[in-house]
């Protein structure tokens, strides 16, 4: 049963018309106290995931829970499907369960607050704020267990529970949840500090009303609804096809020894709805990389990665997902069925936007861009420095952004919106680690007319006994490159022992024990090459030599010969060009870099890695209790 929102003012809404200069005030407004619900959570919430790297994301939704303004859409829709309690003025709801919110947030670590806003009591919207919490619990330090088999393995679930009931905080509900983290200091202030965001867009919103009144209020966010679905509706009919296209991809390994597991989608349009349908996607892993996709985010996904392709213009908001349909089978990688392990969900997360770019690109071929999201790369330390304080560090990487119509992709970036790097000095200041290199990895960008981006070398060494994670993917496939591109490198993790052993890591890796003196180089992928090399212009290539992003020997791969004076050979540079157009050939749509078992055979012998084998089906085992 859907939640009963227990209303003291029944006032009927009246549609009221709004002219275009109050609209354009109020959605400035609304878009002003979301980036303040943000400023508010960063200035008080002490987890660096949260403080320095930003990961969080607000939202600000209609009375029907639909988000106007925000950075991810979905939670509200996902949560009112699942919840069958009332909810009243005051009350504002906590939960980390993805199977008991349909997959609103997709793993435990995921704080997800929600705050009806109410005037003179009645329902006027919704506000929204869910961070990461650097420990939930469970059998590794930040809560992310590589060998997790089912979800009671990953930290404490929180089911949808008042937290704060009639404005009244649970305290022992509260303690009982903090009672199961490593770190409960930082989960009570960033817990504290999600509430103080939500109350920020609640004041606002009332600000807003106090301007405007009531009705206008609803009826603006209503209108900015229905203005993104007519944009949306135009976008979808105008650019996409009815034909149906496929794309598929893989997360390379489970961290458990199996891999690579296939992510496929087909999608076209139909009856004025474009369709996804995830069916082909292999069966559920036995760890813990499910991700268990909700359709209202994947919906939120595709649409911006629609408008950031097509028209950023377009204000991002809920109102178009009428326009779409989403079918994701039952037991498969993206639906598992519970208790699965989900901690691990970043690899599925981050290969879903490739396997998109692949679809889109397809249909629009003049905005077809590489691959290279790929992955959302963490490495966790953890330990007890000399004066027997627990220290514990979780930190999100970057790779090489893809080459894309409009040029070279950026190295070392985050596709994730709003995210930034945690400060090196900060690191440095706060953790028994020492910064030894930051740096873009020359030549791992893929070449192409556009340049894929390069991804980081970032290298740590440890200065206290401690445990590591490392969580990383495309270390056996490629970030594919497009319209003759090439493919991006690939990632890698090599522990250097301080008795100078060397040892070559798997991409997900937990109880990984270090001494002070090891040295961690983490290299992240680099991003697809973009259209063919040979045609890039001979002084950007040697720009990028300059600047470091690509070497002399690098430089061959899109013809160009520098000579023994050091500038670009025009005359050498133009002859092998001609060489090598008629050794390849035509130049392919896609470069995957080869096969799943050439890609295997190579690996081995770059690493000395024992490559994944064919994953295992999981036998479905569904526990009644879980969620």
């Amino acid at each position: 049963m859907p939640a009963n929102i227990i209303e003291t003012n029944h006032q009927p809404f009246q549609n009221e018309r709004l002219d275009p200069i109050s609209l354009d005030i109020i959605e400035s407004a609304l878009k002003n106290a979301r980036f303040e619900m943000d400023t508010v959570l960063f200035r008080t919430a002490m987890s660096p995931g949260i403080r320095e790297q930003h990961d969080t994301f607000p939202m600000i939704a209609n009375e029907q829970g639909k988000m106007v303004v925000g950075q991810f859409g979905s939670f509200i829709h996902g949560f009112l499907a699942g919840y069958d309690g009332d909810i009243e003025e005051g009350d504002i709801i906590l939960t980390s369960d993805p199977y008991g919110v349909n997959g609103a947030i997709s793993h435990a670590n995921d704080w997800l607050v929600l705050m009806p806003m109410f005037r003179e009591g009645r329902l006027i919207g919704w506000a929204s704020m869910f961070g990461h919490m650097t420990d939930v619990g469970g059998g590794v330090p930040s809560s992310m267990p590589v060998g997790a088999s089912q979800i009671f393995q990953e930290g404490i679930i929180i089911p949808p529970v008042k937290i704060y009931r009639r404005g009244e905080l649970q305290e022992e509900i509260l303690e009982l949840i903090l009672r199961n983290c490593r770190l409960p200091q930082w989960n009570k202030s960033d817990f504290k500090s999600l509430v103080a965001a939500c109350r920020v867009a609640e004041r606002r919103c009332n600000e807003i009303c106090d301007r405007f009144g009531t009705d206008r209020f609803i009826a603006a966010m209503r209108s900015l609804l229905d203005r993104n679905y007519q944009a949306m509706d135009h976008l979808i009919s105008h650019n996409l096809p009815e034909d149906k296209l496929y794309f598929e991809d893989y997360v390379c390994d489970d961290g458990r020894g199996m891999g690579p597991y296939k992510i496929a989608c087909s999608m076209w349009r139909e009856n004025g709805k474009l369709v996804f349908d995830f069916e082909g996607t292999d069966p559920q892993s036995l760890g813990s990389i499910n991700f268990l996709l909700n359709e209202e985010m994947f919906k939120m996904f595709a649409g911006v990665f629609l408008i950031m392709v097509f028209d950023p213009q377009i204000m991002f908001n809920d109102g178009f997902y009428d326009l779409m349909e989403v079918r994701i089978p039952d037991g498969c990688l993206l639906r598992p069925k519970a208790p699965a392990a989900l901690s691990c969900r970043n690899h599925a997360l981050g290969r879903i936007f490739d396997v998109m770019g692949g679809l889109f690109g397809q249909g629009s071929p003049d905005f077809l861009n590489a691959a290279g999201f790929s992955d959302s790369p963490h490495i966790m330390y953890a330990g007890y420095n000399s004066k027997g304080e627990w220290f514990q560090l979780y930190q999100i990487g970057f790779g090489g952004i893809p080459g894309r119509p409009a040029g070279d992709g950026p190295d070392g970036h985050s596709l994730w919106p709003s995210f930034t790097n945690v400060p090196n000095e900060f690191l440095e200041s706060n953790y028994p680690l020492r910064i030894e290199a930051f740096e873009t990895i020359a030549d791992s960008g893929g070449a192409g007319l556009h340049r894929g981006g390069n991804g980081l070398r970032v290298t740590y060494r440890f200065l206290e006994p401690g445990e590591i994670s490392v969580h990383d993917d495309r270390w056996l496939t490629y970030p594919w490159g497009v319209k003759g591109g090439e493919p991006g490198g690939r990632s890698s993790k090599v522990l250097e022992r301080v008795d100078g052993s060397i040892e070559y890591l798997y991409s997900k890796q937990d109880h990984i024990q270090v001494e002070p003196g090891d040295v961690l180089h983490f290299n992240t992928w680099g991003g697809g090459g973009w259209g063919d090399p040979l045609e890039r212009d001979p002084a950007l290539v040697w720009r990028d030599i300059e600047r470091g992003l690509v070497t002399l020997e690098g430089a061959r791969r899109y013809g160009v010969v520098v000579g023994k004076d050091g500038a670009v050979d025009a005359t050498a540079t133009a002859n092998l060009r001609k060489v090598m157009a008629a050794e390849r050939g035509a130049v392919e749509l896609f470069n995957f870099g080869g096969t799943v078992e050439e890609l295997r055979a190579r690996c081995k012998a770059e690493t000395g890695l024992e490559p994944p084998r064919k994953p295992e089906v999981q036998r479905h085992v569904t526990v009644a209790t879980c969620c």
